[in-house]
């Protein structure tokens, strides 16, 4: 429907010689084209736009899955992604489809050989808290901060063991070792609290765990109208104990929901019903590559939601698309 009623705007980049494709045409080339290729045009966009900026930190490289959850036909299941995104740049370097969550442990690795990730710092949640995905990023000379969950039972408890005791956290805070950052949140005050040690020769899974140079709590402190809560996080990590740079990669890991959330709010992914699982990874990518192009990009005024910038666009399609092709 959009391409009949701006016919004249597409053919400035496409000759249209047969008019508009129909839907199943539509469908079926989407079904065609290679994620592979999508994802490496998609990357080459990228490179475009880098221009060196921020080299000084380190890039965060935030690993988790998202499930297409009406990708699917009756029984049938539907296809998860697990993507490969890049704070800083609010990009995704690569991702790879799995035929359910639990097979992200196994995929994982896969998408680390197929990313270039020397240099940056990879975090991932509990699940992807695995030995040899921990030697993989080390072997590619990239550091970690990996999430701790019951997953990992007598680490998980170890570790949990020695911040929660009042004198090891009194000393991490008297040697540098912690920062604290208070922020109103949905209605809520949120303390969050950070702790980092390297004093890990007590650890007895230490040797198992490549390259592991320190731990770290993520502790928060929640006020809202049902009074006060906390909850704390642990982790894993190759970095050397350097409080700010663990604060800023487990703050960041939460860009990987955000993105999730735009997927689904923004975009309505969660409601589009291609059942063609290329052709709904392709759309994957495109969403992903249009978040991206959302987040640059001002209309009207500075501060515009994603999802106003895209009503926007569909208001006057042909003014702004060509300002965005032009930028």
């Amino acid at each position: 429907m959009f391409a009949e009623a701006y016919q004249d705007y597409l053919r400035k980049y496409i000759e249209l010689e047969n008019g508009v494709p129909s839907h199943d045409t539509i469908n079926r080339v989407m079904g065609l084209v290679s994620p592979e290729i999508l994802q490496q045009l998609y990357g080459k966009w990228q490179e475009l736009l880098n221009r060196n900026e921020g080299e000084a930190l380190k890039r965060i490289i935030c690993i988790d899955g998202k499930t297409m959850r009406s990708n699917k036909r009756k029984e049938g299941k539907p296809s998860h992604i697990v993507s490969a995104w890049c704070r800083e740049d609010g990009f995704c370097l690569g991702q790879k489809v799995v035929s359910e969550k639990s097979n992200e442990i196994t995929t994982i690795p896969e998408l680390l050989d197929r990313i270039q990730i020397k240099g940056p710092i990879i975090t991932i949640d509990a699940m992807g808290t695995q030995k040899a995905i921990a030697e993989k990023i080390r072997k590619k000379r990239a550091d970690y901060v990996l999430s701790l969950k019951g997953n990992q039972t007598g680490l998980y408890e170890d570790v949990a063991l020695y911040f929660g005791d009042t004198q090891t956290r009194r000393k991490l805070k008297g040697n540098g070792c912690y920062i604290s950052m208070t922020e109103k949140a949905h209605r809520q005050m949120e303390k969050r609290e950070y702790y980092q040690s390297d004093d890990i020769r007590w650890l007895s899974q230490k040797k198992e765990w490549k390259g592991i140079k320190s731990i770290g709590m993520e502790e928060k402190t929640i006020k809202d109208e049902k009074g006060e809560r906390k909850e704390c996080r642990y982790y894993i990590s190759s970095l050397v104990p350097e409080t700010e740079t663990f604060r800023r990669v487990v703050r960041g890991h939460w860009s990987m929901e955000s993105m999730h959330w735009h997927l689904d709010v923004t975009f309505w992914e969660d409601a589009n019903t291609t059942l063609d699982k290329q052709a709904a990874q392709n759309q994957n990518i495109i969403r992903k590559w249009s978040l991206s192009i959302l987040k640059m990009i001002e209309i009207m005024r500075p501060g515009l939601s994603l999802r106003k910038k895209r009503f926007a666009i569909s208001l006057r399609p042909v003014k702004y698309l060509e300002e965005v092709l032009s930028f």
